[in-house]
């Protein structure tokens, strides 16, 4: 109803202008138009024409402006997170050895990583950009999986019941543990260039992940075998989270608030790689 009676005020304004006999056109010069804006409707007449074309119809031509305002909201779906898993290895082995956690000759170098193997792979169903102030400042949150794979250079064997970590004596091709988890990530985001599709900002914040899944597994020979238990991993899992925007290319980052064990041995995770997001 706002609509035609917004348009019926138009129509009647052109009315009246058509009325009007321009006295003092040139007819030698180009003709110029006139344009009425009511809202988001541009009402364009020709002038010198009178509202009527060569054949007797009214020349009337109504366009709709596009509007720059941005949503308060925005989602992305299917983001993909590609990077690198590690931790920071702060374990007394002594004591370990002590409690049976690990067997003797088990120490921080058979504990070390293939930097370039251990993989974190996360895949977030979705995320949530919130406006808060000026499209500048926003609070991002969203849900997904953190799948993280630590493979070890040397031969290290997980036994479960009870949890025992020790070296093996066969040579093995791969060895790792997985440990994946359901992940809230929940950011506050600062966008230095909110009109950009591909802007400059940052993210800062903390995340609470759920271990659901955690499995030990080698391959040799293509002779591959796996075993299922938590180990003694911590079932929920508190970071410090972070991602870089530099226009298409987007970094993300996490750091775990405490141990990943729950005995026996004392390490922090941390991961590091290139997020592929729309925003």
């Amino acid at each position: 109803m706002k609509r035609i009676f917004t348009l019926c005020v138009a129509l009647c304004t052109m009315t009246i202008a058509f009325a009007q006999t321009d006295t003092t056109a040139n007819p030698n010069t180009a003709p110029a138009y006139d344009t009425i804006r009511i809202g988001g409707m541009v009402i364009i007449r020709k002038a010198g024409s009178k509202g009527k074309d060569g054949d007797g119809n009214s020349v009337i031509k109504m366009t709709k402006r596009n509007s720059t305002k941005q949503s308060n909201l925005k989602t992305n779906w299917w983001i993909f997170d590609l990077g690198f898993s590690n931790y920071s290895d702060q374990s007394n082995y002594t004591n370990a050895a002590f409690s049976g956690f690990v067997t003797s000759g088990v120490g921080k170098d058979q504990m070390k990583l293939r930097a370039g193997k251990s993989r974190n792979v996360n895949v977030w169903f979705f995320m949530q950009k919130l406006n808060v102030a000026k499209q500048v400042v926003n609070l991002k949150y969203g849900l997904g999986l953190e799948l993280n794979n630590y493979n070890f250079d040397e031969n290290i064997v997980f036994s479960k019941n009870p949890t025992q970590i020790s070296v093996g004596s066969t040579d093995l091709k791969k060895i790792k543990l997985a440990a994946d988890y359901l992940t809230v990530p929940i950011m506050l985001n600062f966008n230095f260039t909110p009109k950009r599709k591909n802007g400059f900002g940052f993210s800062a914040g903390v995340s609470g992940g759920y271990l659901y899944s955690s499995r030990y597994k080698t391959k040799n020979k293509g002779d591959v075998k796996k075993v299922k238990d938590d180990f003694n991993l911590e079932r929920f899992k508190l970071s410090y989270i972070g991602e870089l925007s530099l226009g298409p290319v987007k970094l993300y980052g996490s750091y775990a608030f405490k141990n990943m064990w729950e005995k026996g041995l004392d390490m922090t995770p941390f991961n590091l790689g290139f997020r592929l997001s729309r925003f």
